[in-house]
């Protein structure tokens, strides 16, 4: 039973299951059925997942087969996020894997860093407090960030710092493709060039020229006007050799 184990000897399956449930925190309610399509898994082995971790007090299931973390879930998710994130900036800014590709790599490798090789990334990367796309890694530290403003409500000639992709937009490999090849990174700095609810389009110019996005996906991407505190974006430490 997952409530007599360990953090770390919770199953991998589990630990991604816990880890999809968390990605929806802020969005509309999360169904068996939804989480079921996102794990890409048949309804009948979500439901089976699902009553372990219920039995395990590590989820409810509501009436209208809603699905939300208890606050012991919670915390076992943000753990979870955390070699999650720890994970991704591994990949991404000392192995050198492409941005986009990071996610489903940092899922496989998630389940098995055990709480000595856990702190020992966190001081090789510099102790982040973000995924590499911008993510808080907990909700303490969501808590005293500021939130952002989505991409789509920004006016044609404001001037922007891309601040989070979402959890929603990593999803979609295709844009966090886009995104990275655009050097839309959070950090990277654009002004918006036209936005059109008639075209349901924005249009602006980023580090490495124009870009083009719905607005739908726009909507996804977080982002800071004004002159942002650089302590928001982090940046992994040099290693020296």
């Amino acid at each position: 039973m997952i409530a007599n184990q360990e953090r770390n000897e919770i199953s991998a399956a589990e630990q991604a299951y816990l880890l999809a449930i968390r990605q929806s925190r802020g969005g509309p309610p999360l169904s068996a059925a939804d989480l079921a399509r996102r794990m890409r898994v048949s309804p009948q082995a979500t439901s089976e997942m699902l009553r372990r971790l219920s039995a395990a007090e590590l989820v409810t299931i509501g009436e209208a087969r809603d699905v939300c973390l208890t606050p012991k879930g919670n915390r076992e998710a943000d753990a979870i996020y955390r070699r999650h994130a720890l994970a991704e900036w591994l990949l991404a800014s000392v192995l050198g894997i492409p941005w986009a590709e990071t996610d489903p790599e940092a899922i496989r490798l998630q389940a098995h860093i055990s709480p000595r090789v856990e702190a020992a990334l966190d001081d090789l990367l510099g102790h982040p407090e973000t995924c590499p796309h911008g993510n808080p890694i907990d909700e303490a530290t969501a808590a005293a960030r500021p939130p952002g403003v989505p991409l789509s409500e920004v006016d044609s000639g404001g001037h922007v710092t891309v601040y989070r992709i979402t959890e929603a937009a990593e999803e979609d490999p295709g844009l966090v493709s886009y995104l990275e090849a655009r050097g839309l990174r959070p950090g990277a700095r654009a002004t918006i060039l036209a936005r059109s609810e008639s075209t349901d389009s924005l249009t602006l110019e980023g580090p490495l020229g124009r870009a083009t996005l719905g607005l739908r996906p726009a909507s996804l991407i977080r982002v800071l006007e004004g002159e942002p505190d650089p302590g928001l974006f982090h940046e992994v430490p040099a290693r020296n050799g």
